[in-house]
C-alpha cells in the first residue's frame, strides 16, 4: 500500500503552520509516505500573506510553502502537490485542481462570500472538499453544511475528536458525496503513520480526485 496526505499545512504561507515546506517533505518521506497534498491557508483565511500588499505578492507567499516542499520533495523522491484551503469565519473548504496561473488571474476569489467563492472555483474546474465540517472552536460562529457546493467530504481528520469525524461521515453517506482523509498537520508532532492508502501511487492532484470520486482510498 502507499501512503498519502492530502490536506497538510506550511510555516512559510499558513500563519498557524509551524513546519518549513523542506521539512515537511522530509519527514513524510521518513515515514514511507509516496506523496502529500500542501493545503494551505488562502488569503481570505490564516494566512502569512500581507492583504495589503499586490496580489501578485500575495499569491507568491500561499505557494512558498508548496514550493519549498517540492524542491526537497523532487530531491528525495516525494511527490508534493498543490491546493489551498479557503473559507469563511472557520468554516473550511479544500480546493484542488487550481493552481499558481488560476490565482494569479483571480484576485476577486479572495473577496467574494463563500458560495461564491465555492461556485466559482467549481466553475473554474476545481474540486472543494468540506474540511473537518464539525470543527468547533471559539470564533466559529456557527456549523455550516454545504451538501450541494461541495464535491467531497473530509470524514476523518486526524486533528478532530472522534465525534467530528462520526458526524462527517454521516453527512457523506447522507448526501452522497465521496470522503477523503487528512492529517490537518501544522507540527511535526500532527503528521501520522497512515492517513490515505492506495493501491498504486498518486501521481497528480487530477489522479487523487479522480480515486476520490471513485472511492478508491483506504482511509484512516
Amino acid at each position: 500500500m502507499y501512503l498519502f496526505d492530502a490536506h497538510v499545512h506550511t510555516a512559510e504561507s499558513s500563519r498557524c503552520g509551524r513546519m518549513p515546506g523542506a521539512e515537511v517533505a522530509e519527514i513524510y518521506a521518513k515515514k514511507g509516505y509516496s506523496g502529500i497534498i500542501i493545503t494551505d491557508h488562502f488569503i481570505n483565511c490564516n494566512t502569512r500573506a500581507d492583504r495589503n500588499a499586490p496580489w501578485e505578492e500575495q499569491v507568491a507567499v500561499l505557494m512558498a510553502g508548496y514550493k519549498a516542499a517540492k524542491a526537497r520533495g523532487d530531491e528525495i523522491g516525494l511527490k508534493v502537490f498543490f491546493g489551498f484551503e479557503g473559507g469563511s469565519e472557520g468554516n473550511d473548504f479544500l480546493t484542488y485542481g487550481l493552481g499558481e496561473e488560476w490565482l494569479l488571474k483571480h484576485p476577486e476569489s479572495a473577496q467574494v462570500p463563500l458560495k461564491e467563492y465555492l461556485a466559482l472555483v467549481r466553475s473554474e474546474g476545481g474540486f472543494v472538499v468540506h474540511a473537518h465540517p464539525y470543527r468547533r472552536a471559539h470564533y466559529i460562529k456557527c456549523i455550516r453544511l454545504l451538501p450541494d457546493e461541495v464535491d467531497a467530504v473530509e470524514i476523518t481528520n486526524l486533528c478532530r475528536p472522534e465525534l467530528d469525524n462520526r458526524l462527517a461521515k454521516i453527512y457523506a453517506e447522507a448526501y452522497g458525496l465521496p470522503a477523503t482523509a487528512g492529517s490537518d498537520a501544522h507540527s511535526f508532532e500532527a503528521v501520522k503513520d497512515f492517513v490515505i492508502g492506495t493501491d498504486t501511487p498518486i501521481e497528480s492532484v487530477a489522479d487523487y480526485i479522480e480515486r476520490v470520486k471513485q472511492g478508491r482510498l483506504t482511509l484512516a
